[in-house]
């Protein structure tokens, strides 16, 4: 009984998030996506534009706590935070818009992956690779900074396309949405046949 009231609660918490109360939960996710990619943004600047060493560039936040930036716990919870989301909100997209959702829900669950691997070499002080430091598998081939600006890319990029479908959706998707995201006109959609 216990099991099913904790699926029906679950189940009730994600029908909300993706009826109901989308529109808002999705527009607090996606303050929260935007921020993290403008300290990626930041960052990247710092380092190509001002020509500031790696170590010194830390993005708008790290600047101010810098033991932030060098925590593997911060990286690796916004790792989690992205493909909860990514994964929590998916049941509000439909069609086109949920393809797209689902191609960035995919490539963050490797990039939680590589930040999983990051996080027990943190931890454990063991480091993979015979490297003196933590390192992701794709870092053996690619530097960390440029990586994971990278990998903050290619999923911000199928999320954008998402909500661009998501908001602009075909008349087959208006009647497959039940979110509270999409515009819906004041007269019924008609269909010629």
């Amino acid at each position: 009984m216990a099991t099913s009231e904790t699926s029906h609660h679950r189940s009730g918490v994600l029908h909300s998030l993706n009826g109901p109360h989308h529109r808002a939960a999705l527009n607090a996710f996606m303050l929260v996506v935007v921020a993290h990619w403008v300290e990626h943004l930041a960052q990247a600047f710092q380092i190509w534009a001002l020509g500031w060493p790696v170590p010194e560039s830390r993005g708008v936040l790290g600047l101010a706590f810098p033991w932030l930036v060098k925590s593997e716990w911060l990286h690796y919870g916004y790792a989690i935070v992205m493909l909860v989301g990514l994964w929590a909100f998916r049941g509000g997209f439909v069609g086109r818009a949920r393809t797209w959702w689902t191609v960035a829900l995919a490539i963050q669950f490797w990039h939680h992956i590589e930040h999983l691997l990051l996080l027990l070499q943190a931890q454990t002080g063991v480091f993979l690779f015979g490297k003196t430091v933590p390192t992701s598998i794709l870092q053996l081939a690619f530097p960390r900074v440029e990586l994971h600006l990278f990998y903050n890319t290619v999923v911000f990029l199928p999320m954008v396309v998402a909500m661009y479908y998501h908001l602009r959706p075909s008349v087959t998707e208006l009647r497959q949405s039940a979110c509270s995201c999409v515009y819906r006109p004041s007269t019924p959609i008609t269909v010629s046949s």
